[in-house]
């Protein structure tokens, strides 16, 4: 992010705001002592940010030229180069789905938590955790986030990491994004390990993780630049309530764990409130 200017502490920015997303200027405000400090994360879109910042002074309505919309619009490639963790997420989920309806037992035997062994897809044996941990396979216990074995499950988790995740991205960078997903899938594959649970998978915990923080960052930091709407958060809350029912898997979700659900929340909560924290204190 990079600061433009300062503005009134009093200005209510919200139509302002709404014009900048809609020409997709990434953007936040930011509470600084005694004004609101205007930031954007992009210096090629700085022109395009002031000019509306200009007509929104004036009261003009909030349009940028043709010339200054297409030059400094990103369009979508440069926004994704703008998103390599997000974009990651999405694409490595893509792909891991694609290969394991090819190769069922061969991804599962590499990407399960703990070590496997298949007969076409049926489990035949299984390792323990102490076995994934002595012997180096580390990457395991984060792996099972990148499974997904309906593709209801798929599409749900993946929008969901696309809209949160970029929010995160956008505003606290790929460093706090990735260690979203890191914490909230290790915790949540350990929680979903722990209820007894071998043949698990999903990006659930990391997407919970990431309501919890997004919410908490946009609840106490009101110009964070971080949004989620409250009937979003009912839904979401709900859908974790859902999921907690056989109905989940009739209809193509597979059964999710509670324990990655509810795991994943908590990390989410606990890293929202910590970077509110520090961005209240600073």
């Amino acid at each position: 992010m990079h600061p433009v200017m300062r503005l009134p502490p009093e200005a209510d920015t919200q139509a302002l705001r709404k014009a900048l997303w809609r020409y997709r200027i990434g953007h936040r405000i930011t509470a600084e002592g005694d004004a609101l400090v205007l930031w954007v994360a992009d210096p090629d879109q700085r022109e395009a940010l002031l000019a509306l910042v200009a007509r929104w002074q004036k009261g003009e309505p909030l349009e940028l030229a043709e010339q200054v919309s297409k030059a400094d619009s990103p369009g979508v490639f440069p926004t994704l180069k703008q998103l390599p963790v997000t974009v990651a997420m999405v694409v490595v989920s893509l792909v891991v789905f694609v290969l394991l309806g090819q190769f069922y037992g061969q991804i599962m035997s590499v990407l399960s938590i703990i070590p496997t062994t298949f007969i076409g897809r049926d489990l035949v044996s299984f390792g323990s955790l102490t076995e994934t941990l002595t012997s180096g396979q580390i990457w395991r216990l984060l792996s099972p986030a990148f499974l997904h074995f309906g593709w209801m499950h798929l599409i749900f988790n993946l929008m969901w990491v696309w809209y949160f995740g970029r929010q995160v991205e956008a505003f606290q960078g790929g460093r706090t994004l990735l260690l979203l997903l890191v914490v909230a899938g290790v915790l949540a594959n350990l929680a979903q390990y722990a209820a007894g649970t071998v043949l698990f998978g999903g990006m659930s915990g990391v997407v919970y993780a990431l309501l919890g923080h997004v919410w908490l960052m946009s609840r106490r930091v009101p110009g964070s630049g971080f949004f989620v709407p409250q009937m979003l958060v009912v839904f979401m809350l709900g859908w974790m309530v859902f999921t907690m029912t056989d109905m989940a898997g009739l209809v193509g979700f597979g059964n999710v764990a509670n324990e990655a659900h509810l795991g994943g929340l908590i990390v989410g909560l606990v890293t929202g409130w910590y970077y509110s924290a520090r961005r209240l204190r600073s």
